[in-house]
């Protein structure tokens, strides 16, 4: 299941500001011929505390029905509470999830020490019909799972793996090498990914992956086939786009890139704001040098 390149999927939204399902479908649709593992539902990129909890049931079911056979899906249920957290995750396999994917609590940052952290994701696994990711993301909660707790975690029988995107290479390998080989890491951060496979992890959930979707599993194969110089010339080349997604523009931009390269994209929700005139330009203009975007087609 967590193996390969995964996709931290946009949730789109029609003019009105309303979910538009039929854009995402199309979107699962194209994704489905690149050779993607799966998809992430209701991720950091998901806008997922924007959207209620009918919106949430709604994009998931809908991912559920599009994607092709074979492939895996990972929502995203974390929730503040530790309840609240559980009953997310209930809905979320019944919906259609084979995995759910659990952010740290944040509001309460300085009361999440490690017994916090490892007493609420226990409780969680305890619960959960389906298998439990963890995710760290420090750059968004101002929380980061320490490496001795995720060990402690990993020896869980539902707890099966971490989505670490913190971008740090040396926790990465901190976690890859005090964990069970058969505790899966994936990368979250595109910059780590070709390092972070060096060092074993098992793949990647990029919000590369959703504008590049090809290019980030050609990287992904060239490394398990050890053509690093290939690997090297992709992640060169992908890294602009990359930070342009994520870090430059946010999810904003990672929407307009989508729109650029033929998906469906959108507009963010308020309070998240679309990329300047000037920034759509500078995405243009690192999409057509990544060579994903003709320098004559229309934005």
């Amino acid at each position: 299941m967590l193996t390969g390149v995964l996709p931290p999927i946009p949730t789109p939204f029609d003019e009105n500001g309303a979910l538009d399902l039929d854009g995402l479908r199309a979107n699962i649709t194209l994704w489905n011929e690149t050779g993607l593992a799966g998809y992430v539902v209701l991720g950091s990129n998901g806008e997922a505390p924007f959207l209620d909890d009918q919106e949430a049931l709604a994009a998931v079911r809908t991912v559920r029905q599009a994607m092709a056979t074979g492939m895996s899906l990972i929502v995203g249920t974390g929730r503040e509470s530790t309840r609240a957290t559980i009953t997310a995750g209930q809905a979320a396999a019944d919906a259609g999830a084979d995995a759910v994917l659990v952010i740290t609590p944040w509001y309460y940052k300085g009361a999440m020490s490690g017994g916090a952290l490892r007493r609420h994701y226990e409780t969680v696994a305890e619960s959960s019909p389906v298998p439990v990711l963890l995710y760290n993301m420090p750059g968004n909660t101002g929380v980061n799972l320490p490496v001795p707790t995720v060990a402690e975690l990993a020896a869980h029988p539902n707890i099966i793996g971490i989505k670490d995107s913190a971008g740090d290479i040396g926790q990465l390998s901190a976690i890859i090498r005090t964990t069970p080989e058969d505790f899966k890491v994936m990368c979250g951060n595109a910059g780590a990914f070709l390092p972070s496979l060096l060092l074993g992890a098992t793949g990647g959930i990029l919000a590369l992956a959703d504008v590049a979707p090809r290019q980030a599993v050609a990287l992904y194969k060239a490394v398990r086939a050890g053509r690093l110089d290939e690997a090297r010339a992709l992640h060169d080349r992908l890294m602009p786009v990359a930070t342009a997604v994520t870090r430059t523009y946010g999810v904003g931009g990672l929407k307009a890139a989508m729109d650029m390269v033929g998906y469906v994209g959108g507009q963010p929700r308020l309070p998240l704001l679309p990329p300047s005139p000037e920034g759509l330009a500078d995405i243009r203009r690192i999409l057509e040098e990544a060579e994903l975007l003709k320098r004559d087609s229309p934005c």
